[in-house]
């Protein structure tokens, strides 16, 4: 289900991928250093996966390691946002780091603003942890940090 992810599918994610609304927050065009670590094999290394389903990219996320934490981040395509589509996703994500990785603790960070994500964390059963000022897209903006006992 779930593999590196390919060159071509990181140029359509930082490229092509727009979120429309405040969720433009989520263009990797917004943030130079994200946008270059999605574009660049060295940087991405064998953290970025992708879901592909009948030939259609679906998603991404990464996976770095942390000693006992695993930091985890994700991209839903901008046509599945706010459809009911994330929810599976993400379950399909936690099936596949609880039979691939040993870390007791799964953490994320969300926008603040995006209530939409928190919702769908929470119900995978993350728990806030702390509030946070993030620096990207040029700025500060206030962040939550999550995380998961698996």
């Amino acid at each position: 289900m779930f593999e590196q992810l390919s060159q071509e599918n990181a140029e359509i994610i930082a490229n092509q991928w727009k979120y429309e609304g405040e969720y433009s927050f989520y263009n990797l065009t917004e943030d130079p250093e994200d946008y270059e670590e999605m574009l660049s094999p060295t940087l991405r290394a064998n953290h970025y996966f992708q879901y592909v389903r009948k030939g259609e990219l679906i998603g991404y996320f990464v996976l770095e390691e942390d000693g006992e934490v695993l930091l985890f981040g994700l991209g839903l395509a901008p046509e599945l946002t706010g459809n009911g589509h994330g929810s599976q996703f993400l379950q399909d994500i936690l099936t596949y780091i609880h039979e691939n990785y040993s870390q007791p603790i799964i953490r994320l960070g969300v926008a603040e603003f995006n209530v939409r994500a928190q919702k769908v964390y929470r119900k995978a059963g993350f728990t806030v942890t702390r509030h946070y000022l993030q620096e990207t897209n040029g700025g500060q903006f206030p962040f939550i940090e999550m995380e998961k006992n698996i």
